[in-house]
């Protein structure tokens, strides 16, 4: 059974899962409730058409004045102007950032607002916006032309500055991930009046060395003003035209620059873009055991099949053998050796019977006037009876020497028709044989994993292999790749 909460310990609860799971976000929307207590604090609401967020702008967060807009880092040419605190009444559209807490009093969830600043104010954001509507216009964020990142790249090009932040998480994570690959850094500036042209650049050349599979654009967090470079409309035509796949992790989680919505990917930050690259180590480790255990399950039914179909070849070789044949035919002779004593058996009594009813009759009317000639026929089918049997006897004696005689011409033919197929069947095995090639010179290589090599993509200089050959094994380290055709 659940434990039974407080209502304090139920809003604890509730405000640490609230407070860690929003700890800064960004609210637009239109002001209502305005309340000024002598606090100096200010309380209102942010509604649109579905819903009511209830804020709070604490006094010691409160500025009189601001001299750049809050948003975009903008410096105003005019000099300072009153801040938004000072200035916000009902109905007015606009921007907040702050965290998101629970009063516990009242039970109620708050945006604790720590900047404002009018929603679309500013030249920069305004400008920016334009942009990304004529860029829309034209494609570059259509979701049917972005392209999927290669399984497992082997060549990777960065482009990013050399010494921030962004690179040092990437390194960081793929250390830990993918195995096998290699990154290089193509640097850039990545802030500044400089930055575009030169980010464009790096693009350009990669795509003419053709060296990369994918192309990660990277850079930490800032201010709009910061990021300002890859929302630089050469950057994104750039991108849009590159040929290789880009993947794009600008800023942080909230920041979205339009190099990021024309990137075939979009990573939420540079170690979210090293984690879509590859998988951790250990799936490698698993899929390596996966790919075992059907090797061992694939090698068990060839076998199986392979015994069955050998157990199949001996019975019908045994089926065909002379040896099985001859006496096959032993028996036939037999069994017709034993019908034709059958049917003479049965013919000598069906003559005795009918000679012995003929000399019966004969008794029975000795005093009849034909009876001399019944005798005279009695005697006549007596003396024509023994060259009878003597005829029958020929006739069948005779048919057993012609089968003799085929038995023996055609054993030589089965027997040499038993021989051709047993040596195909012996070609047909020794054809599926995966270590026939090695007789003729030819060797098996075979990576750290235990897997053929099946391609020079497999490899790297340094790789080591191990090369099967006829009468054993030899390991071997590669100095040089030259795939076929290049």
């Amino acid at each position: 059974m659940s434990a039974i909460l407080s209502v304090r310990e139920l809003t604890e609860a509730i405000r640490h899962n609230l407070e860690g799971r929003f700890p800064y976000v960004w609210v637009r929307g239109e002001v209502t409730n305005v309340s000024r207590p002598t606090s100096g604090h200010l309380y209102f609401g942010l509604k649109d058409e579905d819903a009511l967020l209830r804020c709070v702008w604490f006094r010691n967060s409160q500025r009189d004045q601001e001299a750049f807009d809050p948003l975009t880092g903008e410096v105003f040419a005019g000099g300072p102007r009153p801040s938004l605190a000072k200035e916000l009444r009902n109905g007015r559209r606009i921007i907040c950032a702050g965290r998101l807490g629970v009063y516990a009093p009242r039970g109620e969830y708050q945006l604790i607002v720590e900047l404002g600043q009018d929603s679309g104010e500013g030249a920069l954001f305004l400008a920016l916006e334009e942009l990304k509507r004529k860029l829309a216009a034209k494609g570059y964020f259509s979701l049917e032309r972005k392209r999927p990142l290669p399984p497992h790249p082997v060549r990777v090009s960065v482009i990013t500055a050399p010494t921030g932040a962004a690179i040092h998480d990437f390194l960081r994570v793929s250390s830990r991930r993918g195995t096998g690959f290699e990154v290089r850094l193509r640097p850039v500036p990545v802030q500044g009046d400089d930055a575009p042209p030169r980010i464009v650049e790096a693009i350009r050349r990669e795509n003419e060395a053709g060296w990369a599979e994918v192309l990660v654009i990277i850079r930490g967090g800032g201010s709009l003003q910061d990021l300002q470079a890859f929302n630089d409309e050469r950057v994104a035509e750039a991108v849009f035209g590159s040929a290789i796949p880009v993947l794009a992790g600008i800023g942080h989680e909230v920041d979205t620059s339009l190099s990021d919505m024309t990137a075939d990917v979009r990573a939420a930050t540079p170690s979210h873009a090293a984690q879509l690259l590859w998988p951790e180590r250990q799936w490698y480790i698993q899929r390596a055991d996966e790919l075992e255990m059907n090797l061992h399950a694939a090698f068990a039914r060839r076998t199986r099949d392979f015994a069955e179909a050998l157990d199949r070849m001996e019975r019908s070789l045994a089926w065909f053998s002379p040896q099985r044949g001859f006496v096959r035919q032993r028996e036939r002779l037999a069994n017709l050796a034993e019908r034709l004593d059958s049917a003479w058996e049965r013919r000598l009594n069906t003559l005795s019977n009918r000679l012995c009813n003929l000399e019966n009759a004969v008794r029975r009317n000795g005093t009849f006037p034909r009876h001399p000639l019944l005798a005279e026929r009695a005697a006549e089918l007596s003396r024509r009876l023994a060259p009878a049997q003597e005829r029958f006897l020929l006739l069948q004696q005779e048919a057993v020497r012609k089968a003799e005689a085929g038995l023996a011409a055609a054993w030589p033919r089965m027997f040499t028709l038993a021989e051709h197929r047993l040596d195909r069947l012996e070609l047909r095995l020794a054809a599926r044989n995966p270590e026939a090639p090695l007789e003729r010179g030819y060797a098996l290589a075979v990576g750290k994993d235990g897997r053929f090599i099946r391609s020079v993509r497999e490899l790297a200089p340094g790789s080591t292999l191990t090369l099967k050959i006829r009468d054993g094994e030899a390991d071997a380290r590669v100095f040089a790749l030259r795939p076929t055709g290049e």
